[in-house]
Order: structure tokens, then C-alpha cells, then sequence
């Protein structure tokens, strides 16, 4: 009962604030498109086995990458819009005392996300939640062999915040944190968990 009571008070404060917007005169394109771009910082570290054949490991520092994204969008209310985006995002590991030690890890990740928003006139802080695929490949140094492209499933969850210039152009920022598992057989990438940081540029129409 108490589920039934919550979702009714948030259906009637996303039309109530639907209304009260149209009421201003204030309605914006429903459609959007996204450039975003900023950088990927894993949480973990990869493992890579030493050789083929070998239950030897040398645990690696991950670094900081590149991660960037093109979305398009639809406002169902202006409290609430669905997202879909594609990108890439990649992140080097090495180990300074084992030579030929490091890797490259490069993933194009296809995902849905459903964003909360705050219509604030020229603010528009958010909250956001998906799901998507990422198609990932982990590049070995030395004479260790590539590893063949894996799809995984993740999830991810964030906030933001776009400053509306005009009714037809934003800027903003978003920041995530992945969950998802990959492995490519024997040589596991932990995680592709991690946090993503971009600068946002959009156009409604």
C-alpha cells in the first residue's frame, strides 16, 4: 500500500510540474542530441597471466584514460527523459619491475539510461540510472597474444547538472560509476568498474 501511495505522489508531482511549465509558456524541444566528453578512472587493477600456460600473475596499476559518449534523448515530462548513448572509454595497466608487463584496455559501451530531473529554469540538476553492453578488448604487451573483443552486461548510476543557454542548446557536466565483469579466459580484468567524469554539450530539437 505504501509503494502504491509513494508512486502516486511522484506521478502527481511530475504532472504538476508538466502543468505548471506549460502554464509559463516555458516548454522546450522534447528531442536532444549530446556530445560528452572527459575521462574514465578504474577502481581496480588488472591481473595478467605471465605466460601462456602459466599460473603466474603480475598485478598491474590502472590508469586514467579517455572516455567519451554521443546520446540522443526524449523528455516524456520535464522531470523525465530516457537517453541513448554510444562511446568509448580505455585504460592502460602496467608494471614497471616485470618487463613486457602491461596492458591496453579499450571497450565501446551501448547503453540506456533513465534520468530524474529538476527543472530549474536555466538549471536542470539530474539523476541518473541504466543498464548497456560494452564490448571490450584487452591489448598485451610483450609477445603475449590480444585477446579477442567480449560483450558484457553493466550497470551504472550517476548525477548532473546542464545549464541551459537557450531553449535549443545546454551545456553540463555528469559524473558515473560502472558495475560490470569481464574476463577473457584465463586473463581477468576484474572489473570494468569505474568512475567517468565528462563536460556536455547539447542541442534539443
Amino acid at each position: 500500500m505504501k509503494k502504491i501511495v509513494l508512486l502516486s505522489l511522484l506521478i502527481a508531482f511530475l504532472l504538476s510540474v508538466n502543468s505548471s511549465q506549460a502554464a509559463d509558456g516555458g516548454d522546450k524541444p522534447a528531442n536532444y542530441f549530446a556530445i560528452k566528453g572527459g575521462i574514465y578512472s578504474p577502481t581496480d587493477k588488472f591481473d595478467l597471466q605471465a605466460a601462456v600456460g602459466s599460473s603466474t600473475t603480475h598485478r598491474l596499476d590502472s590508469k586514467i584514460g579517455f572516455n567519451g559518449e554521443l546520446a540522443v534523448g526524449h523528455y516524456f515530462l520535464p522531470a523525465l527523459a530516457m537517453e541513448l548513448g554510444a562511446g568509448y572509454f580505455e585504460s592502460r595497466g602496467t608494471a614497471e619491475e616485470v618487463a613486457g608487463a602491461d596492458a591496453k584496455l579499450r571497450a565501446v559501451p551501448v547503453v540506456v539510461t533513465a534520468k530524474v530531473l529538476l527543472p530549474l529554469g536555466p538549471l536542470e540538476p539530474y539523476g541518473e540510472f541504466g543498464v548497456g553492453g560494452y564490448f571490450s578488448k584487452l591489448y598485451r604487451g610483450g609477445d603475449l597474444p590480444n585477446k579477442n573483443i567480449k560483450a558484457i552486461f553493466g550497470l551504472h548510476a550517476g548525477a548532473g547538472i546542464n545549464f541551459n543557454v537557450t531553449d535549443a542548446a545546454f551545456f553540463g557536466f555528469e559524473g558515473r560509476y560502472i558495475w560490470t565483469e569481464p574476463s577473457w579466459g584465463t586473463t581477468d580484468v576484474r572489473k570494468l568498474d569505474g568512475f567517468t567524469a565528462t563536460a556536455d554539450l547539447g542541442f534539443r530539437y
